[in-house]
């Protein structure tokens, strides 16, 4: 069965093994999150199941979401997301779901915004090497060629300068370390894009077996 988890990103540590040896992990606060709605093939066309994560005040959203979560018989949540899953039958509206619903080796896949680092130049924004710096060399740090010239026009998806961040990234086939019950903790082997309090989705791995 998939499962999955909205968590809150608290940055980066490190465990040992019995062995000695140090493993980087990023800790992740992974719910408790509350089943909001379920959606079925027969009404909405598809299986899935709204999570809803982190408290906030109900003055700081729409009434009509109030409704929805007075519906589900659950607080405000600030986040809401969906998961589309082949059977929701093992849920139930106003169930709670916490990082327990993994275990230590599982594989999974993280998903985030991650950090915006403004307008950046092809260099720093696509890792191009920079022209010369003597010998009366004017060029340093342009993009370079822009393509044919009798096409008179700058191809589609060509790197150039702009904006840089900001874009949802996954990382996948990471391996979760240890899991902490009792603080909602997951720790999980390597870094994981976006700031620190974060919000991320944590998944099980769609390679888990490769």
């Amino acid at each position: 069965m998939k499962k999955a988890i909205l968590g809150k990103k608290l940055g980066m540590t490190q465990v040992f093994t019995p062995e000695g040896q140090v493993i980087p992990v990023t800790v992740i606060e992974a719910g408790p999150c509350y089943v909001i709605q379920k959606k079925n093939a027969e009404i909405d066309g598809y299986e899935a199941i709204q999570l809803g994560f982190g408290n906030v005040k109900a003055s700081h959203i729409k009434k009509p979401q109030t409704g929805h979560f007075r519906n589900a018989n659950t607080e405000v949540k600030k986040y809401v997301r969906e998961f589309r899953l082949d059977d929701t039958e093992a849920y139930e509206v106003g169930q709670e779901i916490k990082a327990d619903i993994f275990s230590e080796g599982d594989w999974i896949d993280v998903t985030a915004k991650s950090k915006g680092k403004g307008f950046a130049g092809s260099i720093k924004r696509h890792g191009y090497a920079r022209g010369p710096m003597t010998h009366g060399s004017h060029y340093h740090r342009g993009p370079g060629s822009l393509g044919a010239v009798d096409a008179a026009r700058v191809f589609k998806g060509t790197k150039l300068p702009g904006r840089m961040g900001g874009t949802k990234v996954t990382v996948q086939r990471l391996q979760v370390v240890k899991v902490d019950a009792d603080r909602n903790l997951l720790l999980v082997r390597g870094a994981v894009p976006g700031p620190k309090r974060g919000l991320v989705t944590v998944k099980n791995s769609a390679k888990a077996g490769r």
